[in-house]
């Protein structure tokens, strides 16, 4: 009874790791996620099990394109190990309605058959009211929220793998200077998604440099032969810290002083700038004065722009000359066309 528990619950554990098709998993990987979980299996038995026993009853498929073979689910395949719980398909339903506008629509649809198993729970409870939390649940972004660009299917797959299994990937890259396409071998150390783009972190060939390639500008994509080179010392909470995606112009914080409106306050005083934010009454105004300690980069400054009139800086000084400079070459550009000029 007991050999008989131990296989069982090494299929179900077998089961678990096997990927969505275009996901695959090769057979020495789950062998060695298998005896991670204390399943201890020769790579016969293995594949024993996969070919003769699970394909019996599961929809299982195999790339022998190449070795090792690699495994995947059918990608319609609507079973769940374990069963989904009602708090989870709650929450599955509001990240979908969150991811479908922060990340491409090829990384979204890889997680479909889960949002649709959520929904499907939901709908089958009826009596309890939970089928119209699908309809009644949105997520907005905050502010204006461009498309994200499109990704190719296999291109993702294959640098996820890379990074998971610590692997280089040879890329044709599209660079946006020169619009021409370069070959490089990448060595994956992060990915991070900003806004409607996703970038991969990377080293380039035999230099040692974290490099940005965003996603969408990989044309093509294979693993590559070439031995993994590791970025020692690389953490990617700290090179984001350090301003890598919001374009830092200094490494010292700074103040900003400035009078907003009364909107603007309000919008602060629920969602601060800053943990030493601080806001004050302007005498015989319905304005207030801003302090804050701020990053020196441009999405604070940027931010700013996008409030006009309704923030006037006071400091930094070099912020708010550039502000007065932005807004005299708008009024100039403006004043200097007419709109049946810029129609034509």
């Amino acid at each position: 009874m007991s050999d008989t528990r131990d296989t069982l619950f090494r299929y179900l554990a077998l089961l678990q790791l096997i990927p969505r098709y275009p996901g695959r998993i090769a057979t020495p990987v789950l062998k060695e996620k298998l005896a991670e979980r204390g399943f201890h299996i020769d790579t016969r038995s293995l594949q024993r099990d996969l070919s003769q026993k699970l394909s019996s009853y599961f929809p299982l498929g195999c790339d022998d394109s190449e070795k090792p073979y690699r495994w995947y689910f059918d990608r319609d395949f609507q079973c769940h190990l374990p069963a989904l719980d009602v708090p989870s398909a709650l929450t599955l339903v509001l990240a979908e309605e969150y991811l479908k506008g922060l990340l491409p629509p090829v990384v979204v649809g890889q997680l479909s058959p889960h949002f649709t198993d959520a929904r499907r729970l939901l709908d089958e409870m009826s009596s309890n009211g939970l089928s119209q939390w699908a309809r009644k649940v949105r997520a907005i972004p905050n502010g204006k929220a461009l498309i994200p660009a499109a990704l190719n299917e296999m291109t993702w797959q294959i640098v996820s793998q890379a990074l998971l299994e610590q692997k280089p990937v040879d890329v044709m890259y599209l660079s946006r200077t020169s619009k021409t396409e370069k070959h490089f071998t990448l060595h994956p150390q992060g990915l991070v998604s900003r806004h409607s783009v996703t970038y991969l972190l990377a080293t380039v060939d035999d230099y040692d440099d974290i490099r940005q390639f965003a996603m969408h500008r990989i044309e093509t994509a294979i693993l590559s032969e070439a031995t993994w080179r590791p970025s020692h010392g690389f953490d990617l909470d700290n090179y984001i810290a350090g301003g890598a995606f919001g374009y830092l112009q200094g490494k010292v914080p700074v103040t900003l002083v400035a009078r907003v409106a009364p909107q603007v306050a309000w919008l602060l005083s629920e969602t601060p700038l800053s943990v030493t934010q601080q806001l004050t009454p302007l005498p015989n105004s319905n304005w207030q004065q801003l302090e804050a300690e701020v990053p020196d980069d441009q999405q604070t400054l940027w931010w700013l722009m996008a409030m006009g009139a309704n923030v006037t800086v006071l400091a930094p000084t070099a912020w708010r000359e550039t502000l007065k400079t932005n807004a005299a070459q708008a009024l100039a550009h403006y004043q200097r066309t007419s709109v049946s000029e810029e129609i034509s």
